[in-house]
């Protein structure tokens, strides 16, 4: 399989679990300002959208949408998906969530230039994280187990700290333990980010 991605972009939450799965890959750095790879050729060719992640599978079917790769690549794993008559459900639930409560109101106050609505996403997204701490079940946000969505709300509480968007001690402590894995440490060697360094 091919993996397109971008270091610290919301890319980061299917390559930490493919690292998880130990599927076989091979990873691309994708320029997504410049729609380019790292040897120059233009991504528009693999992912016509122009943005990350994408997953060219080896029968050669392209799959985008984070939440879409985050559910086909947990599948692929062992206990990536909360368990229970509902647990897929409630996992697409929260990866849905993630990404259009989370994700986007990041990507909008980014690139905002007005500081009036850089406040109104800020407090927007604190509350949001908020109500994510209210259902965590255990160490992780299923209970005991670290599931997809774990993997992505890591990257949620990345761009947080990037913001400066205070979050709840419980959302620290589950980030903290997150960033303890071997597959979140490897990724984070491979896209040359630093450790956020919470306490677990």
């Amino acid at each position: 399989m091919d993996f397109y991605y971008t270091p610290t972009a919301c890319s980061q939450a299917a390559h930490i679990l493919l690292h998880e799965t130990g599927l076989p890959f091979r990873p691309h750095k994708v320029d997504i300002f410049q729609h380019k790879l790292e040897d120059g050729s233009s991504y528009e060719t693999i992912n016509p959208n122009g943005y990350v992640p994408a997953l060219v599978v080896d029968d050669g079917m392209l799959l985008t949408e984070n939440v879409a790769l985050l559910d086909w690549i947990a599948v692929q794993g062992d206990g990536l998906i909360p368990g229970g008559p509902l647990g897929r459900t409630r996992h697409l639930q929260m990866l849905a969530f993630i990404s259009t409560e989370l994700q986007k109101p990041f990507v909008r106050l980014f690139f905002s230039e007005s500081e009036e609505e850089k406040a109104w996403l800020s407090e927007t997204l604190a509350r949001r994280f908020q109500w994510i701490a209210s259902r965590v079940e255990g160490d992780h946000l299923f209970g005991a187990h670290f599931t997809a969505s774990d993997a992505f709300l890591y990257v949620m509480r990345r761009w947080a700290a990037m913001c400066d968007i205070e979050i709840p001690a419980v959302l620290r402590g589950l980030a903290g333990r997150i960033e303890a894995r071997p597959a979140v440490q490897a990724v984070l060697d491979k896209e040359a980010v630093e450790p956020l360094g919470v306490a677990a």
